[in-house]
């Protein structure tokens, strides 16, 4: 039930903070994806939650734009 707050979340924040959001789920999950080539990485999962964060993210801000159209 951890995404659903998680979302909810999302839904509260506008959508410049959204973009921000994006900006800082995309730099995460490049330095786990650098990890993970350079054998580092632990938790090869986190890369999975990441990249659907980044859609839902995403998904939300599409959401909100065409809201106000």
């Amino acid at each position: 039930m951890k995404s659903k707050t998680y979302i909810e979340d999302l839904r509260n924040q506008s959508v410049a903070q959204l973009g921000e959001s994006l900006v800082t789920a995309k730099k995460e999950l490049f330095n786990l994806r650098f990890q993970n080539a350079t054998n580092q990485l632990d938790n090869t999962g986190r890369i999975k939650e990441v990249r659907k964060n980044i859609a839902r993210i995403q998904t939300i801000i599409t959401e909100k734009e065409n809201a106000e159209n």
